[in-house]
C-alpha cells in the first residue's frame, strides 16, 4: 500500500481495483473551490465532473479527434503491461479509467500523461507548455457494487454530458460498439476490499 498527499490525499493497493480522474491544464473555472465543511469527498468529485461536463472554462484538447485517438490509444497500450483495464473514457478536456494497477500508481500515471503529453502538445504546435493538471483524483474501489457504479459512471459519462444518446455509441469508451452493454464480467483477481 502506498499513501501520499499533494492536494489530494492518495491510496494505491497494487492489484487492487482504482478510479482516476485526470483533466487537461486550466480546464476548471480558475479559483473554483468547495465548501470544506458540508462537502464530502464524492460530492465535490461530482461537481467537478459537471463542470469538466460543461466545458464552462479552459482547453477542450481532447474533443480533437487525432488527440483524442492518440490518448485512448496509450490507454489501450497500457494495458495488461501496467494495469489492468476495466473501463475508460476520454472526454474533451478530461479521463476517466477504471484499473488495476499492476505497477506503482504514481510512475504508472507519470508515463501515461507525459507520453500523451508531449505527442498531444507536439500534434497542437504547443511544445512546452503544460498539458494535464498535475494531480489527479483517485479512489480505491472498496466494494465490487462500487466497481459496478463506477464502470456504469464511466461509460454513460458521454451519455450524460451530451455528447452520446448511448454509451455504446461514442468511440472514445471502453462501451463503443459493444452488442448490448455488459458490465465487465466480475474482477480479474481476487478481490479484496481497501481497509
Amino acid at each position: 500500500m502506498e499513501f501520499s498527499r499533494r492536494h489530494l490525499p492518495h491510496l494505491y493497493v497494487e492489484e487492487q481495483p482504482l478510479f482516476i480522474t485526470f483533466r487537461l491544464y486550466g480546464s476548471l473555472p480558475a479559483g473554483r473551490e468547495f465548501p470544506k465543511i458540508s462537502t464530502t469527498s464524492g460530492k465535490a468529485f461530482v461537481c467537478m465532473d459537471r463542470l469538466l461536463d460543461s466545458r464552462q472554462a479552459g482547453p477542450a484538447y481532447l474533443g480533437i479527434p487525432g488527440v483524442a485517438r492518440l490518448v485512448a490509444g496509450a490507454i489501450q497500450q497500457g494495458d495488461k503491461r501496467n494495469y489492468l483495464l476495466h473501463a475508460w473514457v476520454v472526454m474533451p478536456n478530461h479521463v476517466h479509467l477504471l484499473i488495476t494497477p499492476m505497477t506503482g500508481v504514481p510512475r504508472l500515471m507519470q508515463k501515461l500523461k507525459g507520453a500523451t503529453a508531449r505527442a498531444a502538445n507536439k500534434m497542437l504546435n504547443r511544445a512546452g507548455t503544460p498539458f494535464w493538471q498535475e494531480e489527479s483524483y483517485d479512489r480505491p474501489v472498496r466494494t465490487p457494487e462500487e466497481f459496478q457504479r463506477i464502470e456504469n459512471y464511466i461509460v454513460q459519462n458521454p451519455v450524460k454530458a451530451g455528447l452520446a444518446t448511448s454509451a455504446v455509441e461514442y468511440h472514445l469508451s471502453s462501451a463503443y460498439g459493444l452488442d448490448g452493454l455488459k458490465p465487465v464480467a466480475g474482477l480479474s483477481l481476487p478481490y479484496h476490499p481497501v481497509q
